[in-house]
């Protein structure tokens, strides 16, 4: 069947792999699943709904929403008058929501819940958004709720709605996407059906799973990777069951038992740091295993069988201690995929040695999103890279490192942003990716930095600063790291501890408890974490080395304005607010 429209691929699943339980979320308590066939049915009434609100092809309606088999209905409901989606992050600020609202001309909204809409609210008060053009998913006293669409919906027609499906064209705009930015205001992202399904098609054979699977699925559906990925699960007929919330998704991979799912590298390092802090809690014998089988994991390689004794010992250490990774994480998952940010190559190590393959992928949303990913056989996955291009795209490493790329998931462009677009294409089409690399081998691509975030010292010296970054956080007590020392002499270093983390290490070190701000000031804490900065220094060369840090008693957050909703480090910002103690470092 030909997928060449986002609504496609629902026809798609229902003609060739029709599911009982497409889409399932836990309500009051209970696992509760939609057939691939409700889903058409509701994205149908959504459709018609928005029909009778007057709303007509072209027109721009924005998702605000945890994920929800509500957030589907509304993406497909949307697509299939020909609409244009605009899905925005729940934790940004009521400014940013006014700002995508003006600049993509929103015309309806679907909201979650009772914190959102308020936020929504007082975005549109200066705005031509009425607010009987609001649509609640929670039922919230004085709000509209998606009910009362879908009864808009069920007085309309179905066979009206058959023209305008057939009128929408895979080249037409499905969804514009802000990307958050490190610096300045978003930009919307024009991605076209087209774009994504693409993309779809090109990553289709790296993915191990099928009919028979199960995915969970907790990466924002606002986020380009897992929009695409949803439509990836359905074609292969995958269910999809939606993660409560980031705080319990244990607890939800224990009860779904999934084969799949995808993540960013900083929950990977979350899970692997709990799991070693355990490990230090251990006694005896049942230490001693623990950190054998650690220890082995991370020497693991998928590029070289190291030979019988060492194949050997980690068959035991699967046995003795990995199986009980493999449970924690409900027992039957097959691969990991990660994105969104680099992966530190220990916890792909230890990961793949536990029977866990982990595929790091890369792509931004511009190019709808993946540029390559790393196979789900060891043979096709070489750690430390980004895996091979995907189908259907073409990769050139420019003079200076940048990588460049063409397919036709390449957006349309930015919105109501001409000139911003033309600085991203040159004049043979190449996109422009803003992304440092090199083909390992001719083969698997590797990032190695962020063009725009090289600096230079006063000896003419350039720093990567996200390589430097990257190796500190290797360290389960450095939670976020951020380096300086443009126009200096040296780099320095902000680094916020993981003060749990912490907290623990100073029980077994005879360190007092303290406050946050107090614990940095301790001398005993303080000289542990230069110590730290100097163990790391020792994979950089001289000029790369960090000569000072000062640890700060906050975690960068999105609410603060310090990290973007994809969690990057937004530096102009962190640099303003920590001024004086970066000039203390030169000093």
């Amino acid at each position: 069947m030909d997928t060449r429209r986002s609504f496609d691929v629902l026809a798609h699943q229902i003609a060739e792999t029709p599911k009982n339980d497409a889409f399932t979320a836990k309500i009051d308590g209970h696992w509760t699943p939609l057939s691939s066939q409700q889903m058409q049915d509701a994205a149908n009434l959504v459709s018609l709904g928005l029909l009778a609100l007057g709303l007509k092809p072209h027109d721009k309606v924005a998702i605000i929403s945890m994920n929800r088999p509500e957030w589907m209905m509304a993406d497909f409901g949307i697509a299939q008058i020909g609409g244009v989606s605009v899905p925005m992050y729940p934790s940004i600020t009521v400014e940013d929501y006014k700002y995508i609202f003006a600049d993509a001309g929103v015309r309806a909204v679907f909201v979650a819940d009772q914190k959102l809409y308020d936020k929504v609210m007082e975005a549109i008060k200066e705005l031509d958004i009425p607010a009987a053009n609001i649509f609640t998913f929670d039922k919230i006293a004085g709000a509209r709720h998606l009910d009362e669409l879908l009864d808009m919906g069920k007085k309309g027609r179905l066979a009206d709605l058959e023209p305008l499906k057939a009128a929408v064209q895979p080249d037409d705009l499905l969804t514009l996407i802000y990307t958050s930015g490190t610096t300045g205001q978003p930009k919307g992202v024009m991605l076209s059906h087209d774009n994504l399904l693409s993309n779809c098609r090109g990553s289709q054979r790296f993915v191990p799973v099928n009919k028979n699977d199960k995915a969970l699925s907790f990466l924002p559906l606002c986020h380009i990777f897992e929009r695409m990925v949803t439509y990836l699960y359905m074609i292969n007929g995958v269910s999809i069951y939606y993660a409560e919330s980031m705080e319990v998704i244990a607890d939800n991979l224990r009860e779904v038992n999934p084969q799949i799912f995808t993540t960013v590298p900083r929950l990977l390092e979350k899970v692997y740091d709990k799991i070693v802090a355990k490990g230090h809690e251990l006694e005896g014998v049942k230490k001693s295993l623990f950190f054998w089988a650690l220890d082995l994991g991370l020497k693991f390689d998928t590029q070289k069988d190291q030979g019988f004794f060492y194949n050997a010992q980690l068959a035991l250490a699967n046995k003795l201690i990995f199986n009980k990774w493999r449970e924690a994480l409900g027992g039957n998952l097959r691969c990991i995929v990660s994105g969104g940010g680099a992966l530190q190559p220990r916890l792909a190590r230890v990961f793949w040695a536990a029977g866990i393959p982990v595929m790091e992928g890369y792509g931004l949303t511009e190019t709808s999103p993946v540029i390559a990913v790393g196979g789900y056989e060891a043979e096709n996955n070489m750690i430390g890279t980004v895996g091979r291009i995907i189908d259907g795209v073409e990769v050139h490493i420019a003079a200076d490192g940048e990588i460049l790329m063409k397919s036709a998931g390449v957006m349309k462009g930015y919105y109501n942003k001409p000139e911003l677009t033309a600085e991203v294409f040159d004049a043979e089409g190449w996109f422009h990716t803003g992304d440092i690399g090199e083909l390992v081998n001719g083969t698997f691509l590797k990032i190695t930095d962020r063009k725009k975030e090289m600096f230079k010292t006063s000896g003419g010296k350039y720093i990567a600063p996200q390589v430097i970054e990257g190796k500190l956080k290797e360290d389960p007590l450095i939670e976020q790291a951020m380096v300086v020392g443009a126009d200096q002499k040296f780099p320095s270093a902000l680094v916020v501890p993981s003060f749990a983390d912490l907290k623990g290490w100073c029980k077994r070190n005879g360190v007092p408890d303290a406050s946050n701000a107090e614990l940095i000031k301790n001398e005993k804490v303080v000289a542990h974490f230069d110590g730290l900065v100097k163990k790391y220094n020792q994979s950089f060369a001289q000029w790369e080395q960090v000569k000072r840090i000062v640890l700060l008693p906050e975690q960068w957050t999105v609410e603060s304005g310090e990290m973007t909703p994809t969690m990057k480090v937004k530096r102009k910002i962190i640099t303003e607010n920590n001024k004086a103690a970066i000039e203390g470092m030169y000093s």
